[in-house]
């Protein structure tokens, strides 16, 4: 028997578009996932603080958080070594990176909030039958255990922060999931919550739905910035995607 695609490389659907998407400009809905679909960023800023601590430093500064957003293993490591004033050496990085995955996994499974609008945004674009991917900076490992939450059948395929050379705000993350897809990146509508995530859709060429969370979003060329996802339709979509080629071409 042929081995197994890869949990990343799966679909839960066919990848057909309905009759009403394939009318659409938008081929498929890329969604972010901490801040954008579940309310992860305080656990993760939890985590960070518990390990700065374990290195000497006492709290993550304003700034420092801000930086955190949306941002993956390794650069979120290399902040909390900065602002504890510690040589982060291989050794101690491995270690504190393992301290953080495994606080992190018990946090996350002890369940996530769901952002406003979020389970029910997946429920809208999924019966509207555009196709979908997850593209997070959160590893594999962490990923799945929030899936069990969230619900991997709401998504053809996922990406994961350690599944391509550069995770965000770099676009590997979204071009690898437009890949997997069949698709364009040009073609999609990323949902994104941070400065990080939205830097690394608009990269790719993805159109961007920001929704805001834990910091504000200025308006730009590439993206349409709407407060909640509540509410939101498969029209809203195809009108912020539109709007954003149409602005580009201006």
């Amino acid at each position: 028997m042929p081995a197994e695609p890869p949990v990343s490389e799966r679909r839960s659907r066919s990848p057909g578009l309905s009759e009403s998407a394939a009318r659409s400009s938008v081929a498929a809905v890329l969604f972010d996932m901490d801040g954008t679909l579940i309310d992860s960023e305080k656990v993760w800023d939890r985590s960070l603080v518990e390990v700065l601590r374990w290195l000497g430093g006492t709290d993550l500064s304003p700034e420092a958080r801000r930086e955190t957003l949306g941002g993956n293993l390794r650069s979120s490591l290399a902040i909390v070594f900065r602002e504890a004033g510690v040589v982060q050496t291989p050794e101690l990085s491995e270690q504190a990176a393992r301290r953080l995955v495994e606080r992190t996994a018990e946090l996350f499974e002890g369940g996530l909030p769901w952002r406003p609008g979020a389970l029910t945004a997946l429920r809208t674009v999924r019966e509207a039958g555009f196709a979908t991917a997850l593209v997070t900076n959160t590893g594999r490992h962490l990923t799945d255990k929030a899936l069990v939450g969230i619900g991997a059948e709401h998504f053809d395929v996922t990406v994961c922060g350690d599944e391509v050379p550069r995770g965000k705000p770099a676009p590997d993350p979204y071009l690898r999931a437009a890949s997997l897809l069949g698709l364009a990146a040009e073609d999609c509508v990323a949902v994104e919550d941070s400065p990080t995530g939205i830097a690394a859709a608009e990269a790719s060429g993805a159109a961007v739905l920001a929704v805001p969370c834990e910091v504000p979003i200025p308006p730009g060329p590439g993206r349409v910035v709407w407060p909640t996802l509540e509410g939101i339709t498969a029209a809203d979509l195809t009108s912020a995607h539109r709007e954003v080629r149409e602005r580009q071409a201006a």
